[in-house]
């Protein structure tokens, strides 16, 4: 029974006001529970950044509470920051079976596979985290054993419904609309949905009419399809596979993740195809244009893909060839439009045929629009409501879909992360915050890239960079400044320039106890004025 003092808290980490990094705690006396460890991918202002995660200092605070993190399904923005997450906490696992085979995955590159704790979930599973049970309800995306989860706390139901859609003709499981209406059936205490496609009316394209389409276009090419898409997009994959198969068609998966989500997909039986069905990227050239298929990563731009190095001549196997058909069954996250268009621009140029969804009904959303986003709220039926998964606009337009379906403007919660909800007997309120920031991955480096390097990193991309090398013995200036500039001026061809700032530096230099920080201001502010530029400049006294 709950003690009217206390108060179930949701907390959201990351997914609000951004599409990635998603991770939502709910935590109840000495009790929490994760639900998804994601990573967000850096836009083209991150120099150098490889993966954006949340801030994780919340949970190795309370790293005594945590009894476990539970997995909706297997994307990136979901699982992607598992092995950070088990670098800093060792937390047992509750994932589907695809998730789980792509986790297991992740954790062995990482070297953390031994000492993991897995389990495999479905919509059968409970597990009972002292107070907290926790079950689960299966749902339609854009890959197999996507579940929502289901918190019963003993103030009512939290239900996070994870990335969904309602496909009434799904290539795989249907929707569970039995056991939603059963949980919605008393009342659900507080609803965590999924706000993606929240600004589009309607419905959502059904996969099935995607994957009649993509055999549509596939049986009219006379030379070789290159389709390109997630490599996480299971059920977009068996498409482009079956349609292959029904052109007699070798298939050849090009890039490392498409090669092991396709291995682990026919290992779970998610993709089927005879085996003799797929060849190696060696095997190629032993097969006319019109009996092949290349599936590859790639189609969001990203610029050491599989995709964009055939479009650049860079690829160790493939270039393009006139006749080829590049299929882009995806349509670009928000940031990566332009990307995108550079490698269709390449493509086009040589000599092959772009087809997106533009031209043709060959990509539809994992996430539900407008009409489903209310079903399922009128399924829940939620005293509060919480948006998540989405931009803030997106959020914003979700909470007036909740208000339109019954649910009091006052019970609907617009949070960011870090933001506290607390809920209890007497009504929600926000309560406090907790760290919620973004932790920037570069390479082997967590959190120690800040904005201060992120700054000089976009000073350099932009500006360039100078370096003034002073030599000193004895406290007295040997030699005239050594001067390096790098993407800034060539040096040659600036000689007037150059000379200036050294005589710059040198009327400085005169100055008793002159610091390499004044050096900097005055030779910024020197610079700014002959140039309009701002390079990063560094300055340094070596004692000889």
């Amino acid at each position: 029974m709950a003690n009217r003092a206390t108060t179930v808290k949701v907390i959201p980490l990351g997914g609000l006001g951004e599409v990635g990094k998603n991770m939502y705690l709910v935590e109840y006396n000495e009790t929490i529970i994760i639900i998804d460890s994601g990573i967000k991918f850096p836009d083209s202002e991150l120099f150098g950044i490889d993966y954006i995660i949340p801030d994780y200092t919340y949970l190795v605070e309370n790293s005594h509470k945590i009894k476990g993190l539970f997995i909706t399904h297997g994307h990136e923005d979901h699982i992607g920051g598992i092995p950070f997450l088990l670098k800093s906490i060792n937390i047992p696992i509750y994932a589907g079976r695809l998730a789980l085979g792509l986790i297991k995955s992740k954790l062995e590159e990482h070297h953390l596979l031994r000492d993991a704790v897995l389990h495999e979930i479905n919509e059968d599973t409970d597990v009972s985290c002292n107070e907290l049970i926790i079950t689960f309800f299966a749902t339609t995306h854009s890959i197999p054993d996507s579940y929502g989860i289901v918190v019963d706390t003993p103030f009512g139901k939290i239900v996070h419904t994870g990335d969904f859609k309602f496909d009434f003709t799904p290539v795989g499981k249907e929707p569970d609309l039995i056991r939603m209406g059963e949980i919605g059936k008393d009342g659900v205490l507080c609803l965590l949905s999924d706000s993606t496609n929240s600004e589009i009316p309607g419905f959502s394209m059904s996969e099935q009419l995607i994957g009649k389409n993509i055999v549509d276009i596939v049986q009219k090419q006379k030379g070789r399809v290159i389709f390109a898409t997630f490599a996480s997009n299971i059920y977009r994959l068996q498409e482009a596979i079956k349609a292959s198969v029904l052109t007699n068609r070798k298939v050849c998966m090009i890039g490392r993740s498409m090669e092991k989500n396709i291995a682990l997909g026919r290992e779970l039986g998610y993709i089927s195809a005879p085996p003799e069905t797929f060849i190696t990227a060696h095997e190629i050239k032993g097969y006319p244009a019109n009996e092949l298929t290349i599936l590859c990563t790639g189609s969001q731009g990203e610029p050491f893909a599989a995709l964009s190095r055939i479009a650049e001549g860079r690829h160790r196997y493939i270039s393009v060839i006139p006749g080829d058909a590049i299929i882009f069954s995806s349509s670009p996250i928000p940031g990566n439009g332009v990307a995108v268009n550079r490698v269709i621009d390449k493509l086009v140029r040589s000599g092959a045929e772009v087809i997106n969804h533009k031209l043709s009904d060959i990509h539809t959303s994992g996430h539900g629009a407008q009409e489903e986003q209310k079903l399922m709220i009128r399924l829940m039926k939620p005293k509060y409501f919480l948006p998540i998964h989405g931009e803030f606009k997106m959020q914003k337009m979700h909470q007036s879909l909740a208000i339109q379906c019954g649910v009091a403007k006052e019970n609907t919660f617009l949070l960011d992360n870090g933001d506290v909800l607390g809920i209890n007997f007497t009504g929600a309120h926000i309560e406090n915050k907790v760290p919620g920031s973004s932790v920037y991955v570069d390479g082997s480096s967590i959190g120690e890239v800040g904005r201060s390097v992120l700054q000089e990193r976009k000073v350099l991309s932009e500006h360039g960079m100078i370096s003034i090398f002073i030599l000193r013995k004895d406290g007295e200036i040997i030699g005239l400044p050594q001067i390096i500039s790098r993407g800034f001026v060539y040096i040659r061809d600036s000689e007037e320039l150059i000379k200036d700032i050294r005589k710059t530096i040198l009327e400085l230099l005169e100055e008793r106890h002159i610091s390499e920080y004044k050096i900097k201001k005055s030779l910024s502010d020197f610079i700014y004025k002959k140039t309009k530029r701002n390079p990063l400049i560094i300055s340094k006294f070596i004692e000889i």
